[in-house]
């Protein structure tokens, strides 16, 4: 087992007066990810030649493109937590919706945000939305990694028991409490196994793709990412605790459809029309003809 590392969620707190203001590795993440996505984004869209003819948007573009992908991130993430977990508690506390500060952030529910802010962008500036969205997959998985990490650091978000040599004693509660286990108990960190395949694996499969040509294929590159971090993330609910909301007694794994022993979580449940939806999109893309390079570096 491995003691969990002494990493304070803060990474340092200014106190003026009476106000504390303190800057999290959560934080951080967040303007790590869109903040290296951004530059990313921009060089990509000075390559025509990857793009086989011209890439979708100029990239003085890019900077608007950021302001309208962060209200997509913390509008869909938030409405999505509020919707998919807990609503019950905010339709009977509407105004504890507006405290994002507090914790509450899905995934799924920011991946809709941002699918429809770059659709309304790309409707208002007139740019192709399809190739716009291969551009996204590439750099999203940049943005993972830095937030799964960060849910390591925070403790949060973690597995299941485990007697793995590499299973990690969270602080507090999780070390607590684990049926069958006498003492503190070991838990898999799936934080950092998101992390390595959301993150790192999908982010190392999408550059080559790129490299390889693949945006000249439209779609291409977004359905692997739909597909890639669904099946990434219906794995990793194997190892990891469901929220506290689904885990009752008589169902200890939190499945929201099935049984208590054999069935799906509600990560899974969302995350698998992701993986329909993106390999529809692989299907099609590999269907039509792959634009021909009429550009060069």
């Amino acid at each position: 087992m491995i003691p969990f590392p002494n990493i304070s969620p803060e990474i340092f707190t200014i106190n003026l007066g009476g106000l504390s203001l303190s800057l999290r590795w959560y934080a951080l993440a967040y303007l790590a990810g869109l903040l290296i996505g951004w530059r990313i984004l921009i060089r990509m869209m000075r390559g025509n030649a990857i793009w086989g003819d011209r890439a979708p948007m100029q990239p003085r573009q890019v900077d608007d493109l950021l302001t309208w992908v962060i209200l997509g991130v913390i509008l869909g993430g938030r409405l999505g937590f509020v919707l998919f977990y807990e609503p019950g508690y905010y339709l009977s506390n509407p105004l504890q919706i507006l405290k994002v500060w507090e914790g509450g952030m899905s995934f799924h529910g920011g991946f809709a945000g941002v699918i429809v802010a770059t659709w309304a962008y790309c409707r208002a500036n007139g740019i192709p939305p399809l190739r716009l969205a291969d551009a996204m997959a590439v750099v999203a998985p940049i943005g993972l990694f830095f937030g799964r990490v960060a849910n390591f650091i925070n403790a949060e978000l973690w597995g299941r028991p485990t007697d793995a040599p590499w299973g990690v004693i969270f602080p507090g509660e999780a070390a607590q409490n684990c049926a069958g286990v006498e003492g503190l108990c070991a838990r898999h960190p799936s934080q950092l196994y998101e992390a390595g395949l959301e993150g790192l694996l999908l982010g190392l499969i999408l550059w080559a793709l790129v490299r390889s040509g693949g945006l000249r294929r439209p779609g291409l590159s977004f359905g692997i990412f739909l597909a890639g971090y669904g099946l990434a993330r219906m794995f990793v609910e194997l190892f990891r605790v469901a929220d506290a909301q689904f885990i009752t007694p008589d169902n200890p794994l939190g499945h929201v459809i099935g049984g208590p022993v054999i069935g799906l979580t509600m990560g899974q449940v969302l995350s698998l029309p992701m993986v329909l939806l993106g390999l529809i999109f692989i299907f099609r893309a590999l269907q039509r003809p792959r634009i021909p390079a009429t550009l060069t570096a």
